[in-house]
């Protein structure tokens, strides 16, 4: 038996298929005829693109917009000046042969993006690899993708690329696992979203296991099973048939109000990446959105979102939500996050520096564009904004200054926007935390950010395998934290919700509602059973 991370609920039993792909040779190796290897990469480049709107079609249909959106952003990726003039200067000024050059840029960006905390945004490390993968094998002649012909089939590889999970037939493949991953990786979300099994960051199991051998996947639990007897068999069939049942009945929850017994309601929302993600928060029922993390729409281009683009990205989910609460973060990019155009210092220590409303706060042109295009679009919907990384009121206030200066700026200008948006705070600093009765006064609302929330609280960074068993989320001082941040909004009678993973935490469900939160943000795909645990307590 083998543990890794549950990346996609559920059980499977099948037979294994291992996925390895021919690997391309790569030297570096120069070349005196640079305009015949510009050639090559035209022509790989026009491949790619080609297979990619196939797949991207694909996943339309068996996926749906949402995921196929994976695939446009690929697209971009090959359209995108800051990768493919980087490689073609490889190859100009270098005399770099193409596969060196694609490889050679390839690794600088993916090392930019893996350098990110946010687990959502580190994941665009895997798509500029997977767009480079088929670069390099369109360059190098190879043939690429899956192919299963058997039914019951449990694809095992090394890793499973967002371009390779969207092309996996759901008739043939009951499930997948891979030596790296983890839940916020693309194939784990289309695993979820194709309802298969999935198993992640098992370490070696390619080493382990023989095309032609018996698995179980334990998606529940992240366990695998290697040639299991026939009893255990029978356990998992049993498994199957209750978890499928289980799986009809949370459905029957998409429109059910979590009342608690006292008569609260309590509301179950999504969070939220891009626009379109808003589709799938409401397929899976949520109340509304917890969290639009606002940086995708600076993320990935050369110059910042206008206000007209930030306008319409804001209306759309506003209107598709139709009345329900929106919750938008400002701008959190700074530090370990960086943008093309706009230079950042580098700090020694990034998380605790010139990041979010700090940056803000100090690039006050860039943040007067957000807030103009949040208030435009709150006479669409329901709005409530929150500014990150608050660690005490003045912050806020100088925030407020700024959203009062671009309302009179609207108001000369004959645009309208609505009075009844609400102003709220990300609790993840412990100072906030501390000071939550007295912050309560001046705010709107309260949102945890338990992300970095935890990991400031007990000096332990959660992407750091040597301290990552010191993440804790039910440890008492986190918990602590918590409540004083609860009961410091009620103090004053204002609501909080949570929208970082521990919202979602079955484990922590209980906890949180005996404390009095009022709202539960999460992954939509997580909603339907946190509403089964609520609706349970």
């Amino acid at each position: 038996m083998k543990k890794g991370i549950a990346a996609s609920k559920g059980y499977a039993i099948g037979k294994v298929f291992l996925y390895e792909e021919q690997e391309v040779i790569i030297t570096n190796d120069l070349v005196n005829d640079t305009s015949v290897e510009m050639e090559k990469l035209t022509h790989a480049i026009k491949l790619t693109k080609k297979q990619l709107e196939q797949i991207k079609e694909k996943a339309k249909a068996s996926l749906g917009e949402d995921e196929a959106a994976v695939f446009e952003a690929h697209l971009l990726i090959l359209e995108d000046p800051e990768y493919i003039d980087s490689i073609q200067n490889e190859i100009k000024d270098n005399k770099a042969n193409s596969l060196h050059a694609i490889e050679s840029v390839t690794k600088g960006l993916v090392a930019l993006f893996e350098a990110i905390d946010d687990p959502y945004l580190r994941e665009r490390a895997a798509d500029i690899k997977d767009v480079s993968r088929r670069l390099l094998a369109n360059l190098a002649g190879h043939t690429i993708g899956l192919e299963i012909n058997e039914p019951e089939t449990i694809v095992i590889a090394h890793d499973l690329t967002p371009s390779d999970t969207a092309q996996l037939d759901k008739e043939k493949v009951v499930g997948f696992l891979t030596n790296i991953g983890g839940r916020t990786s693309h194939s784990a979300i289309m695993a979820r979203t194709l309802e298969i099994p999935a198993v992640v960051g098992l370490k070696d199991i390619t080493s382990c296991v023989q095309n032609g051998d018996t698995v179980i996947i334990d998606g529940t639990e992240g366990l695998v099973i290697i040639n299991p007897d026939e009893a255990t068999i029978r356990t998992y069939r049993d498994k199957q048939i209750a978890f499928k049942e289980n799986q009809k009945q949370l459905k029957k929850l998409k429109d059910v109000q979590v009342v608690t017994k006292e008569g609260k309601k309590i509301e179950v929302c999504g969070n939220i990446g891009k626009p379109e993600d808003v589709l799938q928060v409401l397929e899976y029922g949520g109340d509304g959105i917890g969290l639009f993390r606002t940086e995708f729409l600076y993320m990935d281009r050369e110059q910042a979102p206008t206000e007209e683009e930030q306008f319409e990205s804001y209306k759309f989910v506003l209107e598709k939500m139709e009345g329900k609460k929106v919750v938008i973060r400002t701008l959190d990019i700074g530090g370990d996050k960086t943008l093309p155009y706009l230079p950042l210092p580098i700090e020694m220590n990034p998380f605790l520096g010139y990041r979010a409303i700090r940056l803000c706060l100090d690039q006050i042109e860039i943040f007067k564009v957000q807030i103009r295009a949040l208030l435009r679009a709150s006479v669409y919907g329901q709005l409530a904004v929150m500014f990150p990384m608050i660690s005490g009121i003045e912050e806020f206030k100088q925030a407020m200054e700024i959203v009062e200066l671009c309302k009179k700026e609207l108001e000369k200008e004959g645009r309208s926007y609505s009075e009844a948006v609400e102003w709220g705070i990300m609790i993840e600093i412990p100072a906030a935390a501390v000071m939550a009765d007295e912050l309560a006064k001046h705010v709107d609302f309260f949102s945890i950010g338990t992300n970095d929330l935890i990991q400031y609280t007990l000096a332990a960074d959660r992407m750091s395998e040597k301290v990552s068993y010191l993440y804790n989320p039910l440890h008492p001082a986190v918990l602590r934290l918590i409540k004083m941040t609860i009961d410091g909004a009620h103090s004053q009678g204002k609501w909080v919700g949570m929208c970082g993973e521990m919202a979602g935490d079955e484990e922590a469900i209980p906890t949180l509602l005996e404390y009095g939160l009022d709202e539960f943000s999460m992954s939509a795909t997580s909603i339907l059973g946190a509403k089964k645990k609520l609706l349970e307590n």
